[in-house]
């Protein structure tokens, strides 16, 4: 993933690591790997999950917030931690947390 100078100042961490209520603004996807396979990112995408776009963690399960459930737009997805790991994202300074 290759960020734009001016996101690189930005705290940018990835979607897995935020909790329920937070909200954020996706900066990109990350790239492929052994773990986290090209067709996921490719369905991630599919689904509208890009740059500028703005998600918010509305749910995770217990024990172990997997899966996650996240609103962007007007839509609601559950996302595994491996799928929520691939979205890197700047959060917004006024989320609960």
């Amino acid at each position: 993933m290759t960020l734009k100078p001016d996101a690189q100042l930005q705290k940018i961490c990835n979607l897995a690591q935020l909790k329920k209520g937070d909200s954020a603004t996706i900066m990109g996807l990350a790239d492929a790997d052994i773990e986290r396979p090209e067709y996921i990112r490719a369905r991630l995408m599919e689904l509208g999950f890009s740059q500028g776009e703005k998600i918010a963690i509305i749910a995770e399960s217990f024990p172990g917030r997997d899966p996650m459930a996240v609103r962007i737009g007007g839509s609601t997805f559950a996302l595994r931690r491996l799928e929520a790991s691939m979205i890197y994202v700047s959060q917004d300074t006024l989320s609960n947390t």
